[in-house]
């Protein structure tokens, strides 16, 4: 079975050196309609990347002002919340033999994690061409993005994740992609 890792992020800035709200991941079989798997969800705790000089920016504290109330006491609660050596640590241990990993965007997800691990010292636990994005993938769908017509619980992290390694899966059968 081939194993693809979807991760996404909530965050508090869109630079590459952002501060991440809370990572969700799920594992997926893009060749079948199986349902994603093995999810991982962290919160990271806010104070300790502020040691590492990571950014916030008006402008996404104020686009999370315009979001649903849920979904942004959610992103910002910080209860149970790992630092990041621990969030990295368990990212690596989850990545583990994923095949492909993906993020939805060139530039944000994965840019934004690969730029954590740096800050944080330690090392990307991928290879580069193992990356994907799923938003180019989407835009040359003929009907579209698939997440419109079934996601809802926008801007959690772990649910973005799920409805982005679904949409893949509905992407490959769309096209005929067959490993």
């Amino acid at each position: 079975m081939t194993t693809h890792a979807m991760i996404d992020l909530e965050t508090l800035d869109t630079r590459p050196q952002c501060t991440v709200l809370s990572l969700g991941a799920v594992k997926f079989d893009p060749f079948s309609d199986a349902e994603p798997h093995s999810e991982l969800y962290l919160k990271i705790c806010v104070d300790d990347q502020n040691r590492l000089g990571r950014t916030t920016s008006d402008d996404t504290i104020a686009w999370w002002a315009k979001q649903d109330p849920k979904a942004m006491e959610e992103a910002f609660d910080q209860t149970g919340a790992v630092t990041v050596e621990q969030a990295l640590e368990q990212l690596t241990k989850w990545v583990w033999g994923a095949d492909k990993i993906w993020g939805h965007g060139y530039g944000f997800d994965l840019t934004i994690v690969e730029d954590m691990y740096r800050s944080a010292g330690k090392s990307i636990p991928y290879n580069f061409w193992q990356v994907m994005d799923s938003r180019t993938l989407f835009s040359v769908l003929p009907n579209g993005d698939p997440r419109k017509t079934m996601q809802t619980d926008l801007h959690n992290a772990l649910a973005d994740a799920y409805f982005q390694a679904k949409s893949v899966q509905i992407a490959y059968k769309e096209l005929g992609v067959k490993r």
